[in-house]
Order: structure tokens, then sequence, then C-alpha cells
């Protein structure tokens, strides 16, 4: 098969033939048709992070049809549109079965521990458990697009910092997981606030429903917060992984507040917390990986009937051979909204 293979960290990827995943029983075989070009790739893609081997065929938030079918599998079969979560997990593990999958105990991923959607196959381990069906009514691009970011934010928003309608939400970084948080958020009836360092992205979260977007590099973040909510916002979602953004979110929550961190740093930045303002305001701080493989359904649901609508994210779609500028410019934040590569 064709796949786009990272050899060297900081080099370009190269497009090149390599053998076809191969099978297991409880497993299947996936022809990609979509994968949306992460955050975290850049990540790998620069080694940021500790645990990446490489050759390695990078690419976790895809879609495709099931070409092969392991004989354990029930849920499935050969032609079958799906989607795959980022967060692939064992299903027997304490966990998994308190369906809290996104942290198993052996948790896998595509593009992370073993070859993604970069490639024209991938293999899926524990499929009945991992994989959810992809209805007709949902393109591959747009379902590509829910693989990480979206799905990442969607347990971020509903399950983690549990944010309820009417309530103010502040969110720093307008990339793929802050918009995806952005659309959840206000389909649950917040009130949201974006915050990014670029008009662009702002005017595109505009576009997505915020009621109010802060440029932090001409308006002081916590006073603007303060003055729009009147005291303060009851939820502040880092999607970047920024020690700044940490710094004027807890700063911008009122008492009781909840703080959820989304975006993935690289390992060696660390954020310093004020450990006096979280005890007398009893303030959370709140970590948010990946989705429950059990919750996909529901998020796709939402899709289906026209309450999230992941296909206004995607601002490109590019071939193979456009991967690499595309990486390269997320070094500056240039991009915009998710890229989605189809095969």
């Amino acid at each position: 098969m064709k796949a786009i293979v990272l050899e060297e960290f900081g080099k370009d990827l190269t497009i090149k033939s390599i053998d076809d995943p191969e099978n297991t029983k409880d497993g299947v075989i996936i022809k990609v048709k979509a994968n949306g070009i992460c955050r975290s790739d850049y990540h790998i893609w620069m080694g940021h992070w500790q645990g990446i081997s490489t050759p390695l065929v990078m690419g976790h938030e895809f879609t495709g049809v099931i070409e092969e079918v392991g004989s354990n599998v029930k849920k499935f079969k050969k032609g079958d549109r799906v989607i795959v979560p980022f967060s692939l997990s064992c299903g027997f593990c304490e966990y998994c079965l308190d369906g809290e999958g996104q942290v198993c105990s052996e948790r896998q991923a595509a593009g992370f521990s073993f070859n993604g959607g970069y490639g024209q196959y991938v293999h899926i381990p524990h499929a009945d458990i991992n994989l959810s069906h992809l209805s007709e009514e949902i393109d591959f691009v747009s379902g590509a697009a829910l693989g990480c970011r979206f799905a990442t934010a969607f347990h971020g928003v509903i399950d983690q910092a549990r944010v309820g309608a009417g309530e103010w939400v502040v969110i720093s970084g307008c990339g793929g997981v802050g918009l995806s948080a952005l659309q959840i958020s206000v389909a649950l009836g917040a009130n949201v606030i974006c915050v990014d360092v670029d008009d662009r992205k702002l005017t595109l979260a505009k576009e997505l429903g915020a009621s109010f977007v802060i440029n932090s590099k001409d308006q002081n973040v916590v006073e603007r917060v303060l003055e729009i909510t009147k005291g303060g916002s009851n939820v502040t979602i880092d999607a970047l992984g920024h020690p700044e953004i940490f710094n004027h979110s807890i700063k911008s929550l009122k008492k009781k507040g909840r703080h959820l961190i989304m975006g993935l740093a690289p390992d060696h930045v660390s954020f310093q917390i004020p450990a006096r303002n979280f005890v007398a305001s009893e303030i959370e701080i709140i970590g948010s990986r990946g989705v429950p493989p059990q919750k996909v359904p529901y998020m796709l649901n939402m899709v289906e009937n026209n309450k999230l609508h992941p296909s206004k994210l995607v601002t490109e779609t590019i071939s193979p051979d456009q991967v690499n500028a595309v990486l390269k410019s997320m070094a500056s934040y240039d991009n915009m909204g998710i890229t989605v590569l189809e095969w």
C-alpha cells in the first residue's frame, strides 16, 4: 500500500510503498477514505513527545470502509462505513469496564503506537469495542473532522467540564479542538467567549456562534472576561496547552469555576498552580483525553440530527503530497479550522 511515512523527526514525510497491515481475529482492516491533520501530528513529527518510534505512519482522525473482518468480530462486516475514535481501548481493564475506555490501561492510538491513517489501509484491534458505524448522512471528510479534536471536545465539554445552558464559557485557542468546543458549547445553550491572537480565527469563531471574541494581543483577557460576564466565567477551556492560557483562565473564573485542559502541550511544558486561589474559591482543574468509544454514537446522532456541524470546521481538503506543507504551517499557527487528507 501507499503511505506517508515519518522516518526522521522534523524532516519531510516520504510517500512510499510499505507492506499492507495484517489482520487479527478481533480486528478489521479499514481502507482509509479521509484523515484529519491534527496538531498532535505536528508534535509527533517534531519529536515533542517521548515514546514515539520511527518509522511511523501517523494519522489518528480517520474514516473509511471495512475491507477485511476478523473471525471473532460480530458487529461489523466487509463494506461497512466506519469512524475510528482517537483513543482505542482493550475493553477488559477496570477503566473500560467502568465505561472510561479513553483512559484504558492498555490504550493504543493509530498513528501513535501503530501505523495510522496517513496510509491507505489500517488495522484496528478490538473492533467490536472501538469502531462505530458511520451513516450515509455523514460524508467521510466530515466524519474525519470528528475523529479526535471534535470527539475530544465532545467528551471534555459534556462529561468533564459539565457545561450547562446559560453558563459562560471562555475558550482559549481557536484551532480545531477550540472551535469544536465552541460548537458543542453553543449547542448546549452556553454563552461562549473565544480568545486567540489571530483575527481570522476569531472571525471564524464568531461565524460559528461565539457571543464575544477577544484578541489577547490587543486586550487584557482577564479584564475583558470579567467585564463581559459581570464577575467571571463558569468554565474556562485551554484548547492549546500553554502556560499563559492557564494563567489568564484561572483568573477569569468565578468561584466554583471549572478549568478544562484539552490542548496537548510538549513534554517540557508545565503550569504553575496558585494553590491558595483553588482552595479559597473551590476551583477545579480538569483534564480530558479522547472520548469513551461508547459515547461516539451519541456524538454521531447529534450530527445526523443537525445539532452539530463538523463540516463547518473543515477549511481545506488536501492530497498526500500536500501533508508536509500543512505540518510546517502549524509551526506558526497559520492553519485555520480542520484540514483533511483524502485518499
